[in-house]
């Protein structure tokens, strides 16, 4: 297996749409999260062996920053060509993704925090595998 390192992410086109949300990629390419993201609190556990991708858009909800959490088979290069982000997380350990958004792992399950006021923006989390995907916004507690 092939190490991979943190690359650092770029601004993104996003669409907040009915069914979903786009993000177009630096290289014009675009992706689409189906579904209406799921409102949970502050924190959400995904399970074991999910491709994590965590987005946080700014104020006007037309642009954010796209992280993808211990993604191992992305190269380097693809993810700076399209912009996309990635961060690796240790098993224990905890990172800051964005200003109010942390990351953390346990037992082999990705755990994001927010805090949505913190983050100046709204907070997303995409976890999916071959059977599917689900969308989560994280949310103040109250």
């Amino acid at each position: 297996m092939s190490l991979r390192s943190d690359v650092p992410p770029d601004t993104l086109s996003v669409e907040l749409a009915e069914d979903g949300v786009g993000v177009e990629y630096l290289d014009g390419r675009e992706v689409f999260y189906r579904g209406v993201p799921e409102s949970v609190g502050e924190r959400i556990r995904c399970g074991p062996g999910k491709d994590v991708h965590v987005l946080v858009t700014d104020e006007s909800e037309t642009q954010g920053i796209l992280l993808y959490v211990n993604d191992r088979a992305t190269d380097a290069e693809i993810l700076e060509d399209t912009g996309v982000g990635r961060v690796i997380v240790e098993n224990g350990a905890e990172e800051a993704l964005f200003p109010g958004v942390t990351a953390r792992v346990e037992s082999h399950r990705v755990v994001v925090e927010a805090d949505p006021e913190a983050a100046d923006g709204r907070v997303f989390v995409f976890a999916e595998d071959e059977l599917g995907e689900r969308s989560y916004e994280l949310l103040a507690d109250g």
